[in-house]
Protein backbone atom coordinates (compact mmCIF):
# COMPACT_ATOMS: atom_id res chain seq x y z
CA UNK A 1 0.00 0.00 0.00
CA UNK A 2 1.28 3.90 -0.87
CA UNK A 3 3.51 4.95 2.17
CA UNK A 4 4.00 1.05 3.79
CA UNK A 5 7.47 -0.42 3.79
CA UNK A 6 9.08 -3.63 3.76
CA UNK A 7 12.47 -5.15 4.28
CA UNK A 8 14.41 -6.55 1.35
CA UNK A 9 17.39 -8.98 1.89
CA UNK A 10 20.50 -7.83 3.15
CA UNK A 11 19.15 -5.32 5.21
CA UNK A 12 17.71 -2.76 2.51
CA UNK A 13 14.54 -0.96 3.59
CA UNK A 14 12.88 0.30 0.33
CA UNK A 15 10.44 2.99 0.79
CA UNK A 16 8.20 3.49 -1.97
CA UNK A 17 6.42 7.22 -1.24
CA UNK A 18 3.48 7.38 -3.85
CA UNK A 19 1.72 10.73 -4.36
CA UNK A 20 -0.22 12.33 -6.51
CA UNK A 21 2.24 14.34 -7.83
CA UNK A 22 5.07 12.42 -8.43
CA UNK A 23 6.16 9.10 -7.20
CA UNK A 24 8.90 8.95 -4.82
CA UNK A 25 11.37 5.72 -3.92
CA UNK A 26 13.80 5.91 -1.28
CA UNK A 27 16.12 2.69 -0.44
CA UNK A 28 17.70 2.86 2.54
CA UNK A 29 20.85 0.84 4.22
CA UNK A 30 22.33 2.28 7.59
CA UNK A 31 24.46 0.01 10.06
CA UNK A 32 27.17 1.44 12.45
CA UNK A 33 30.53 -0.70 11.88
CA UNK A 34 32.64 -2.37 14.62
CA UNK A 35 35.11 -0.03 13.31
CA UNK A 36 36.86 3.16 15.03
CA UNK A 37 36.65 6.32 13.48
CA UNK A 38 33.52 5.41 11.57
CA UNK A 39 30.25 6.14 13.29
CA UNK A 40 27.64 5.11 10.78
CA UNK A 41 27.52 3.95 7.05
CA UNK A 42 24.98 4.72 4.81
CA UNK A 43 24.15 3.47 1.47
CA UNK A 44 21.05 5.21 -0.50
CA UNK A 45 18.34 5.65 -3.31
CA UNK A 46 16.59 9.05 -3.59
CA UNK A 47 14.48 9.47 -6.56
CA UNK A 48 13.17 13.10 -5.16
CA UNK A 49 14.60 14.06 -1.89
CA UNK A 50 15.43 17.29 -0.22
CA UNK A 51 17.40 17.42 2.69
CA UNK A 52 17.03 20.65 5.01
CA UNK A 53 19.45 22.37 5.82
CA UNK A 54 21.52 21.10 9.13
CA UNK A 55 24.94 20.37 10.30
CA UNK A 56 26.90 17.24 11.57
CA UNK A 57 29.14 16.32 14.32
CA UNK A 58 31.18 13.65 11.71
CA UNK A 59 32.41 14.81 8.47
CA UNK A 60 30.37 13.14 5.45
CA UNK A 61 32.81 11.57 3.48
CA UNK A 62 30.35 11.02 -0.08
CA UNK A 63 30.67 9.31 -3.40
CA UNK A 64 27.71 9.29 -6.17
CA UNK A 65 27.43 5.62 -7.73
CA UNK A 66 25.04 7.13 -10.40
CA UNK A 67 22.62 10.51 -10.96
CA UNK A 68 23.68 14.13 -9.31
CA UNK A 69 23.16 16.12 -6.19
CA UNK A 70 23.03 19.45 -5.76
CA UNK A 71 24.05 20.34 -2.27
CA UNK A 72 25.10 24.13 -0.23
CA UNK A 73 27.58 24.27 2.24
CA UNK A 74 28.16 27.24 4.12
CA UNK A 75 25.71 29.18 1.91
CA UNK A 76 27.39 28.31 -1.58
CA UNK A 77 25.81 26.36 -4.54
CA UNK A 78 27.81 23.10 -5.91
CA UNK A 79 26.59 20.15 -8.12
CA UNK A 80 28.20 17.16 -8.38
CA UNK A 81 27.40 14.38 -11.56
CA UNK A 82 30.76 12.79 -11.72
CA UNK A 83 30.85 9.55 -10.26
CA UNK A 84 34.36 9.71 -9.92
CA UNK A 85 34.80 12.42 -7.82
CA UNK A 86 34.32 12.34 -3.92
CA UNK A 87 32.03 14.69 -1.79
CA UNK A 88 33.98 15.31 2.09
CA UNK A 89 31.63 17.98 4.03
CA UNK A 90 33.27 18.94 7.20
CA UNK A 91 31.72 19.02 10.57
CA UNK A 92 29.77 21.50 11.77
CA UNK A 93 29.14 23.81 8.66
CA UNK A 94 25.83 23.86 7.48
CA UNK A 95 24.80 22.22 4.54
CA UNK A 96 21.56 20.46 2.14
CA UNK A 97 21.21 18.42 -0.33
CA UNK A 98 18.04 17.31 -3.21
CA UNK A 99 18.11 15.95 -6.24
CA UNK A 100 18.44 17.45 -9.52
CA UNK A 101 16.46 14.91 -12.14
CA UNK A 102 13.57 12.02 -11.95
CA UNK A 103 16.48 9.76 -11.76
CA UNK A 104 18.10 10.70 -8.65
CA UNK A 105 21.19 9.61 -7.29
CA UNK A 106 22.66 6.65 -5.50
CA UNK A 107 25.12 7.29 -3.31
CA UNK A 108 27.39 5.82 -0.55
CA UNK A 109 28.42 7.84 2.89
CA UNK A 110 30.85 7.67 5.57
CA UNK A 111 30.63 9.70 8.59
CA UNK A 112 34.06 9.76 10.12
CA UNK A 113 34.52 10.75 13.76
CA UNK A 114 37.37 14.39 14.22
CA UNK A 115 39.54 11.23 15.33
CA UNK A 116 40.01 10.53 11.59
CA UNK A 117 40.18 14.52 10.43
CA UNK A 118 40.58 17.21 13.20
CA UNK A 119 38.06 19.78 12.59
CA UNK A 120 40.50 22.64 12.61
CA UNK A 121 40.81 21.20 8.82
CA UNK A 122 37.02 22.23 8.25
CA UNK A 123 38.48 25.15 6.21
CA UNK A 124 40.35 23.79 3.21
CA UNK A 125 36.86 21.18 3.04
CA UNK A 126 34.84 24.37 2.62
CA UNK A 127 36.53 26.29 0.11
CA UNK A 128 37.04 22.73 -1.63
CA UNK A 129 34.45 19.52 -1.33
CA UNK A 130 34.35 18.32 -4.07
CA UNK A 131 37.73 15.97 -4.66
CA UNK A 132 38.53 15.05 -8.55
CA UNK A 133 40.79 11.73 -7.06
CA UNK A 134 39.93 8.90 -8.84
CA UNK A 135 42.56 6.61 -6.31
CA UNK A 136 41.15 8.32 -3.36
CA UNK A 137 37.47 7.20 -5.06
CA UNK A 138 39.05 3.66 -5.27
CA UNK A 139 39.98 3.39 -1.88
CA UNK A 140 36.65 4.62 -0.81
CA UNK A 141 34.94 2.10 -2.66
CA UNK A 142 36.98 -0.21 -1.22
CA UNK A 143 36.62 0.20 2.07
CA UNK A 144 33.16 0.19 1.76
CA UNK A 145 33.25 -3.30 0.37
CA UNK A 146 35.18 -4.30 3.39
CA UNK A 147 32.93 -2.46 5.82
CA UNK A 148 29.94 -4.72 4.21
CA UNK A 149 30.71 -7.41 6.01
CA UNK A 150 31.79 -7.09 9.74
CA UNK A 151 34.28 -9.73 10.24
CA UNK A 152 37.48 -8.00 8.32
CA UNK A 153 38.25 -5.36 10.77
CA UNK A 154 41.91 -5.51 10.08
CA UNK A 155 41.43 -5.45 6.37
CA UNK A 156 38.59 -2.24 6.89
CA UNK A 157 40.73 -0.21 9.45
CA UNK A 158 44.05 -1.19 7.23
CA UNK A 159 41.91 0.69 4.12
CA UNK A 160 40.36 3.21 6.19
CA UNK A 161 43.97 4.41 7.23
CA UNK A 162 44.76 4.91 3.28
CA UNK A 163 41.58 6.59 2.77
CA UNK A 164 42.39 9.21 6.08
CA UNK A 165 46.12 10.08 4.54
CA UNK A 166 44.85 10.64 1.24
CA UNK A 167 41.82 13.13 2.21
CA UNK A 168 44.64 14.86 4.90
CA UNK A 169 47.11 15.55 1.58
CA UNK A 170 44.10 16.69 0.28
CA UNK A 171 43.76 18.90 3.10
CA UNK A 172 47.56 19.87 3.12
CA UNK A 173 48.02 18.44 6.46
CA UNK A 174 49.97 15.24 5.61
CA UNK A 175 53.68 14.17 3.45
CA UNK A 176 53.36 10.24 2.27
CA UNK A 177 56.69 8.97 3.45
CA UNK A 178 57.77 5.97 1.48
CA UNK A 179 59.45 3.38 3.32
CA UNK A 180 63.06 3.39 3.67
CA UNK A 181 66.06 1.45 5.28
CA UNK A 182 63.80 0.66 8.08
CA UNK A 183 61.03 -1.69 6.25
CA UNK A 184 62.26 -5.05 6.45
CA UNK A 185 62.71 -4.76 9.62
CA UNK A 186 59.10 -3.18 10.35
CA UNK A 187 57.92 -5.89 8.27
CA UNK A 188 59.30 -8.69 9.76
CA UNK A 189 58.41 -7.81 13.00
CA UNK A 190 54.56 -7.38 11.82
CA UNK A 191 54.89 -10.86 10.44
CA UNK A 192 55.79 -12.07 13.68
CA UNK A 193 53.13 -10.44 15.22
CA UNK A 194 50.82 -11.83 12.98
CA UNK A 195 51.79 -15.17 13.12
CA UNK A 196 51.25 -15.44 16.72
CA UNK A 197 47.63 -14.26 16.49
CA UNK A 198 46.43 -16.29 13.55
CA UNK A 199 43.54 -17.35 15.94
CA UNK A 200 42.73 -14.38 17.51
CA UNK A 201 43.38 -11.41 15.18
CA UNK A 202 45.19 -8.63 15.16
CA UNK A 203 43.86 -4.54 15.03
CA UNK A 204 45.96 -1.92 13.01
CA UNK A 205 45.70 0.05 16.50
CA UNK A 206 47.78 -2.74 18.45
CA UNK A 207 49.67 -2.95 15.64
CA UNK A 208 51.15 0.25 14.93
CA UNK A 209 50.89 0.43 19.46
CA UNK A 210 53.55 -2.20 19.63
CA UNK A 211 55.21 -1.19 16.49
CA UNK A 212 54.95 2.60 16.77
CA UNK A 213 54.46 3.18 13.82
CA UNK A 214 52.31 4.96 11.32
CA UNK A 215 49.52 2.94 10.23
CA UNK A 216 49.86 3.21 6.32
CA UNK A 217 53.60 3.23 6.66
CA UNK A 218 53.73 0.22 8.67
CA UNK A 219 51.48 -1.36 5.61
CA UNK A 220 53.44 -0.21 3.04
CA UNK A 221 56.72 -1.73 4.84
CA UNK A 222 55.00 -5.07 5.20
CA UNK A 223 53.29 -4.82 1.50
CA UNK A 224 56.77 -3.88 0.33
CA UNK A 225 58.79 -6.72 1.77
CA UNK A 226 55.98 -9.64 1.53
CA UNK A 227 54.06 -8.88 -1.95
CA UNK A 228 50.92 -8.30 0.08
CA UNK A 229 48.91 -6.34 2.61
CA UNK A 230 48.99 -7.63 6.39
CA UNK A 231 45.40 -8.43 6.84
CA UNK A 232 45.61 -10.53 2.88
CA UNK A 233 48.81 -12.81 4.76
CA UNK A 234 46.97 -13.12 7.86
CA UNK A 235 43.46 -14.33 6.08
CA UNK A 236 45.78 -16.54 4.02
CA UNK A 237 47.88 -18.14 6.97
CA UNK A 238 43.77 -19.03 8.46
CA UNK A 239 43.43 -20.53 4.93
CA UNK A 240 46.05 -22.52 5.35
CA UNK A 241 45.55 -23.72 8.89
CA UNK A 242 41.84 -24.36 7.81
CA UNK A 243 42.58 -26.89 4.93
CA UNK A 244 44.97 -29.19 7.48
CA UNK A 245 42.24 -29.01 9.94
CA UNK A 246 39.60 -29.94 7.47
CA UNK A 247 42.14 -33.06 5.67
CA UNK A 248 41.89 -34.09 9.40
CA UNK A 249 38.22 -34.16 9.78
CA UNK A 250 37.25 -31.23 11.33
CA UNK A 251 33.41 -30.10 10.46
CA UNK A 252 33.48 -26.08 9.12
CA UNK A 253 31.65 -24.99 12.22
CA UNK A 254 34.84 -25.92 14.23
CA UNK A 255 37.19 -24.86 11.88
CA UNK A 256 35.89 -21.77 11.44
CA UNK A 257 36.21 -20.86 15.17
CA UNK A 258 39.43 -22.74 16.03
CA UNK A 259 41.33 -20.66 12.87
CA UNK A 260 39.95 -17.15 13.91
CA UNK A 261 37.14 -16.75 11.20
CA UNK A 262 34.16 -15.34 12.77
CA UNK A 263 31.61 -18.16 11.73
CA UNK A 264 31.25 -20.45 9.21
CA UNK A 265 29.92 -17.91 6.66
CA UNK A 266 33.33 -16.09 7.43
CA UNK A 267 35.15 -19.07 6.46
CA UNK A 268 33.14 -19.97 3.50
CA UNK A 269 33.55 -17.27 2.12
CA UNK A 270 37.33 -16.37 2.22
CA UNK A 271 38.02 -20.48 1.74
CA UNK A 272 35.42 -20.33 -1.80
CA UNK A 273 37.95 -17.33 -2.71
CA UNK A 274 41.39 -19.13 -2.12
CA UNK A 275 40.24 -22.14 -3.51
CA UNK A 276 37.22 -22.66 -5.52
CA UNK A 277 35.05 -24.64 -3.92
CA UNK A 278 33.76 -24.30 -0.10
CA UNK A 279 35.13 -26.00 2.44
CA UNK A 280 32.19 -28.82 3.00
CA UNK A 281 32.88 -29.61 -0.75
CA UNK A 282 36.73 -29.63 -0.11
CA UNK A 283 36.39 -31.94 2.94
CA UNK A 284 34.46 -34.34 1.06
CA UNK A 285 36.47 -34.41 -1.97
CA UNK A 286 39.49 -35.56 0.03
CA UNK A 287 37.56 -38.03 1.63
CA UNK A 288 36.20 -39.65 -1.28
CA UNK A 289 39.76 -40.18 -2.52
CA UNK A 290 40.41 -41.89 0.62
CA UNK A 291 37.92 -44.39 0.13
Amino acid sequence: MPGSSRRRPGGVLYIPDVTTERPRTHELRAWRPAVPGITEVLHAHFTDHAYPRHTHETWDLMILDDGAVDFALDRRRHGASDTGRVLLLPPGVPHDGRTVSAAGFRKRVLYLTTDVLPDRLAGPAVDGPILGDAPLRRRIHRLHTALTYEDDALEAQSRLAFVRERLLVHLDAHRVRPPGQEADRLAARLRELLDARIRTGLTLDEATSVLHAHPTHLIRCFTQAYGLPPHTYLTGRRIDRARRLLLAGERPADVAAAVGFYDQAHLNRHFTRHLGVPPARYARAARDRGR
